[in-house]
């Protein structure tokens, strides 16, 4: 049964409907540690079979499989009207389930998924093909076709905004999809049906299901669904990887783990590069996949700018243990008890090597808060600066020329985006191409635009996301011979 304050059913085929499964979900409001009054649903394989087997047949034989290209923008364009709408309290749920504050949220992230419902609107109609003549008898034609159905699995941090990465490209093309939110932040897209069906998407085009690890196992391994699209760490999206490719060889894109750099040189406009580097890192208190938190500086300049950005550390302290749901908090908690414990521990092992400048403390009694730390120096084979934390712990190291920059930077597994803060121009073309990422912004913090590509190299991925590229990995080329 749906919670007298939220929803905590599955939506499959445009129904809200109780799982199968026995289980439910368990949430902790992370500002206070209270228990949130909303036992969530877990899709357990009977579900899972059920929304796919909608799916199927929305995609094989439904008004959807019909459907025009601007027909379908006609219900994304509506779609995200109504996520705009309802960005208040979309926010909200995601503030109760995982701290974030409603002003990131609703003024932000929340507003970029509508945004990329609107750009793959556009997109719906322009779906070409190719053709070559008959110049030796047969004539040559390149389709390029939806997949089916696909499956996408979200992380806990930005929930509404994966729904646009994730399933705008895929409806566009004219795919169907299962949507699967984090078990730690499951509230928000389950509210996401009722918008579905105002929006006009006929039955089985777009679902949501809750669990945690085993439901997207289920997910990953269908033998019926053609693709699937991951975000959260490199641990499980090689797992991920693994049942996709041991099952039907289903299409996969990962977005994973960083553990990013940020290259300030000394002609780096001073004021711009700290309240990024700083500011910047501290979204969603750290909590963000490409936030910049290996933070490399120009050896002549690296003592002011520690200062300053231990100021900016300090400033944003003081304002922690305010309710997120306020409209003038930027700053929450870390989204759960785990991850508290999880960052707690990396802050731990960093002061085995040397005290942090700032920060390194639980702010408050009650909640999840952490203070924004900085190490200085830390042990360059330690884990505090060479695995991601997730979370609001950041390292400075300083460098000497260009050439060392460039090779601190890419010294990491990882390569999911990079910042560079120089006034010359050149230097910036000239490092961003030599630093091993898939996402290199200058001057500020990288977050990705929906017009481009977005994911990473190495061990943070393959694949992309966004732009006509995004489109592109939820279709299949197909050839046709006429003689």
């Amino acid at each position: 049964m749906a919670s007298a304050t939220y929803e905590t059913r599955l939506f499959i085929n445009n129904e809200y409907v109780s799982a199968k499964s026995s289980e439910t979900l368990s949430l902790t409001n992370p500002f206070d540690g209270s228990k949130i009054d909303a036992a969530v649903e877990v899709a357990g394989e009977e579900d899972v079979d059920l929304a796919v087997s909608a799916a199927q047949a929305a995609f094989k034989s439904g008004p959807w499989s019909t459907y025009t290209g601007s027909q379908r923008a006609k219900c994304m364009l509506k779609f995200a009207d109504l996520i705009d709408a309802n960005a208040a309290k979309l926010a909200e749920l995601d503030s109760i389930a995982m701290g974030a504050p409603t002003a990131i949220g609703a003024g932000f992230l929340i507003p970029a998924a509508a945004a990329a419902f609107r750009y793959y609107a556009g997109w719906a109609d322009k779906i070409e093909g190719e053709s070559f003549g008959a110049d030796d008898g047969t004539y040559k034609i390149v389709r390029h076709e939806p997949l089916g159905v696909c499956a996408g699995i979200a992380p806990w941090n930005a929930p509404i905004l994966y729904v646009g990465w994730k399933i705008a490209p895929a409806v566009a093309a004219g795919n169907t999809y299962i949507f699967k939110s984090s078990e730690k932040s499951p509230l928000s897209a389950l509210v996401l049906g009722n918008l579905v069906i105002e929006a006009g998407f006929p039955p089985g085009v777009i679902q949501f299901i809750s669990g945690g690890g085993k439901t997207g196992g289920l997910l990953a391994s269908h033998m019926k669904i053609s693709k699937i699209s991951f975000t959260g760490s490199t641990f499980t999206g090689k797992i991920v990887q693994k049942l996709a490719l041991e099952s039907n060889m289903k299409s996969c894109t990962l977005e994973l783990g960083g553990k990013s750099p940020a290259l300030v040189f000394a002609d780096a406009n001073i004021p711009n590069a700290v309240g990024s580097t700083a500011d910047g890192f501290l979204l969603n208190s750290g909590q963000v996949c490409v936030a910049g938190s290996r933070l490399f500086v120009e050896e002549s300049i690296a003592p002011a700018f520690i200062e300053a950005v231990k100021e900016r550390f300090t400033t944003i302290s003081s304002t922690l243990g305010a309710d997120p749901r306020t409209g003038t908090t930027m700053h929450g908690p870390v989204a759960d008890e785990a991850q508290f414990n999880r960052v707690m521990s990396y802050i731990d092992l960093g002061k085995e090597f040397s005290a942090p400048v700032v920060g390194g403390n639980r702010k408050g009694d009650k909640g999840f808060f952490i203070e924004p730390t900085l190490f200085v120096n830390p042990d360059r084979k330690g884990k505090v600066f060479n695995e991601e934390i997730f979370g609001p712990v950041l390292s400075i190291v300083t460098f000497k020329t260009e050439e060392e920059a460039i090779e601190l930077a890419n010294d990491t597994v990882t390569g999911l985006s990079a910042s560079v803060y120089t006034s010359d121009i050149t230097r910036a073309l000239r490092v961003s191409a030599k630093i091993d990422s898939g996402n290199v912004s200058i001057n500020a913090p990288h977050f990705p635009n929906q017009q481009v590509p977005f994911g990473g190299f190495k061990e943070s991925g393959n694949g992309k996301e966004l732009g006509k590229y995004g489109l592109q990995s939820y279709m299949r080329t197909k050839t046709v011979l006429i003689k």
